[in-house]
């Protein structure tokens, strides 16, 4: 039975188009996966096929060229940019006595080296023990099942079997875990809607620049790095727009193709803050000629959980790659749609303030609010988040107060108690700034 081998960066890298050749696009992109993971690429391996064969994936011709190049490079994985079953992967491992790893897996291990929140360790861990889960069927030579016969017998659990247990036992307290820090996070989340503060995130297709841009708009010490997946943990801060308003802004994971489900499902901390968010900024390498194919494949996953109905504004970054001028986009209603920036040079970068607080205007509504006398922290709140317009006292002690907030901050103070909402009424919109557009 073979050995996983423990270590080793020199990558065979593998990738096959079905119906179709390799797109060099594609290939390159999985390049940079391999090198964000700390791996030498020493060679490529490609091919064409209609569909994936159920034993090796690639055929069985295309996995003795895979054994071949490994030999001849000296390589110590095989990375493959595809999900292969648990059996596919088994029997690559086999046939070319090294470690394979699939597209996933390799994700999930850049992710492993990012994360660097106590929540954000869980979630890799969570990941990587469900995807590890579905590969426990004699990957290992230690997991053989116990023989038969006198003297052979074991002692009542296989060995696969006791893996399989503890990696059941850990993933429940994991997920245990998880959930207590999500409520904890949940509180603080309704914390923060009691202080009526609209929020952003920036989301976008892995190395877009969004950590550049949250550096650039908020002068936090974000961690920068021309590779896939340097930002994992979400990182909040406030900033002030122009007129005053202040805005909660949140860095978020960058997205990429063929994103694995688990992790998905796993990383819902910094997903919730684009789920939650008031609006969203889609950063998109504007030098990027796939720019249009990885804005569809962001929407895709803003719609898997559950935030493609959220407004959201373009920012084509990094024009300084294009030698074109910061400017605005509109839409036929006249609403910002789209924003021109580089956030490396930072250029442009009072263009896109103006246009977030233009567009938060128009999603805002004028309200009466009435506080009871005991309410005067909310009051407070209110003023430091620069969101009254007047105030009243009311005979009984209570406080009338004229603010101008989004629709759902004003449901989250209609579900304060003892808060009333009084006419709410649609504010009319206001142009903060000149479209600088040519």
């Amino acid at each position: 039975m073979f050995e996983r081998p423990r270590s080793g960066e020199r990558a065979l890298l593998v990738r096959i188009g079905f119906g179709a050749q390799v797109d060099p696009e594609d290939l390159q992109e999985f390049q940079q996966l391999a090198v964000s993971a700390g791996a030498e690429p020493v060679a490529t391996v490609t091919g064409r096929r209609e569909r994936p064969d159920p034993r090796y994936f690639v055929g069985s011709g295309k996995a003795e060229e895979i054994k071949a190049s490994a030999e001849a490079h000296e390589a110590q994985v095989i990375l493959v940019d595809h999900a292969l079953s648990p059996s596919q992967e088994r029997n690559l491992e086999q046939l070319t006595g090294r470690r394979v790893l699939d597209r996933n897996g390799l994700i999930l291990d850049i992710f492993a080296q990012r994360a660097r929140s106590f929540e954000g360790k869980l979630e890799v861990e969570l990941a990587q023990l469900r995807h590890i889960g579905s590969r426990l069927v004699r990957g290992w030579s230690h997991l053989e099942r116990q023989k038969g016969g006198i003297g052979m017998r074991g002692p009542g659990e296989t060995q696969l079997e006791t893996d399989r247990r503890l990696i059941a036992q850990r993933v429940r307290l994991l997920s245990r875990r998880l959930e207590k820090i999500r409520q904890q996070r949940e509180t603080g989340r309704q914390m923060r809607a009691e202080i009526p503060v609209p929020s952003l995130a920036l989301v976008g297709y892995t190395n877009a620049g969004k950590s550049t841009l949250f550096r650039a708009l908020t002068g936090a010490d974000a961690y920068i790095a021309d590779q896939l997946f340097a930002t994992l943990d979400p990182t909040v801060r406030r900033i002030t727009l122009p007129g005053g308003t202040l805005v909660v802004a949140a860095d978020t994971v960058g997205f990429i193709r063929e994103l694995p489900h688990e992790l998905v499902a796993a990383f819902q901390s910094t997903l919730t803050e684009a789920r939650e968010a008031t609006m969203l900024l889609h950063v998109v390498d504007a030098s990027d000629p796939r720019r249009d194919e990885h804005i569809a494949q962001v929407n895709e996953v803003l719609a898997q959980i559950g935030a493609q109905a959220i407004p959201q504004i373009l920012v084509y970054n990094k024009i300084d790659r294009l030698d074109r001028a910061p400017g605005v986009e509109r839409g036929p209603e006249g609403n910002v749609t789209a924003v021109w920036i580089s956030a490396g040079r930072r250029q442009g970068l009072d263009v896109l303030n103006g246009a977030i607080a233009e567009r938060l205007s128009r999603l805002a509504r004028s309200a009466r609010v009435r506080l009871p006398p005991s309410a005067g922290a909310l009051r407070s709140r209110l003023y430091a988040a620069r969101v009254v317009r007047e105030e009243r006292s009311g005979e009984d002690g209570s406080i009338e107060l004229a603010v101008e907030l989004p629709d759902e901050e004003i449901l989250a103070l209609a579900r304060t108690p003892g808060v009333q909402i009084l006419e709410p009424q649609r504010r009319a919109p206001r142009v903060e700034f000149e479209d600088t557009l040519t």
